[in-house]
C-alpha cells in the first residue's frame, strides 16, 4: 500500500501518495500526475503498480489549494497551471530528499487530465526525461488567466521520450486532435511513439469505471509503459 506524505505548496498542506520499491536503490522515479478523480483508489493502484515495478512513485493532489468540489467539472476549474508546475516541482524537491531516488532519472506520466498536466511539466521543466500521456485531453488551452502557454504550446521545450495511449473513440482528445499532438512533436524534431486502441474510449485503463474499462487496451497499454519506462530509465 502507497503512503501519504504531507507537504506545504503555496501556503497550504499538500498529501503525496508515495510508493518506493523494498530495496534500497537508487531507483528511478516516475511522478505520477492524478486524473480528475484525485487521490484516489486508481491512482493508489498506478502508484502501487509503478513501485512494484522498481520506481519511487509519487502523486501529488493538485486539488489541495480548495476545498473539494464533487462536481467534476467545478473541480477542474478550480486548478491553475502555475499552481500546477509549483506542485510538481515541490514534488521533485520531495523525492529529491530521499535516499532511494536516482535524481538523474525522472519520468512523469498522468492519465486524462493527468496526461495534459504530465504534459504542461515536461513542457516546463526540464528535469523529465520520459513523458507517458494516456489520452490527455485539452491540451490546446491555458488553466486561469495569465497562466503562460497551453502544454501543446510548450511541446517545443519537451526533451523528454515520449510515448501515448489514445482511445479511437474518445472525443476529447479526439483522434484528429491527436494527430495534431503527434506532427508538433514531429515538427520539432522530438519523435513520438503513439498507440491508438479502436473500440476504446476516454479513460479506458480505469477500471473503477466499468462502462469506460477496456481491458484488452489497458492491458497492452501498461504493458507498453512498463517497458518504455525500463527502456528510458532503466
Amino acid at each position: 500500500m502507497p503512503r501519504i506524505d504531507m507537504i506545504e505548496v503555496g501556503g497550504k498542506p499538500m498529501r503525496i501518495c508515495v510508493a518506493a520499491p523494498a530495496e534500497q536503490g537508487p531507483h528511478a522515479a516516475v511522478i505520477l500526475m492524478c486524473h480528475i478523480g484525485g487521490l484516489d483508489a486508481f491512482t493508489e493502484d498506478r502508484v502501487d503498480r509503478l513501485a512494484a515495478a522498481g520506481y519511487v512513485a509519487a502523486a501529488p493532489d493538485i486539488f489541495h489549494y480548495t476545498d473539494w468540489v464533487e462536481e467534476r467539472e467545478a473541480r477542474r476549474s478550480t486548478l491553475r497551471d502555475k499552481r500546477i508546475l509549483a506542485d510538481i516541482e515541490a514534488t521533485l524537491a520531495h523525492i529529491d530528499a530521499m535516499e532511494q531516488v536516482d535524481q538523474i532519472r525522472t519520468a512523469i506520466m498522468g492519465h486524462c487530465m493527468g496526461g495534459r498536466t504530465a504534459m504542461l511539466g515536461a513542457g516546463s521543466l526540464p528535469r523529465f526525461t520520459a513523458l507517458v500521456d494516456y489520452y490527455g485531453g485539452n491540451t490546446m488551452v491555458s488553466w486561469g488567466e495569465d497562466q503562460g502557454p497551453s502544454p501543446f504550446e510548450r511541446i517545443a521545450n519537451i526533451k523528454a521520450s515520449v510515448i501515448g495511449f489514445f482511445g479511437n473513440e474518445d472525443a476529447n482528445p479526439s483522434p484528429a486532435d491527436v494527430a495534431k499532438i503527434e506532427a508538433e512533436f514531429d515538427k520539432h524534431g522530438n519523435t513520438v511513439e503513439f498507440h491508438s486502441y479502436d473500440s476504446a474510449g476516454h479513460a479506458f485503463q480505469n477500471f473503477t469505471s466499468p462502462e469506460r474499462y477496456h481491458e484488452a487496451a489497458a492491458t497492452d497499454s501498461w504493458d507498453r509503459t512498463l517497458k518504455f519506462l525500463a527502456d528510458k530509465l532503466g
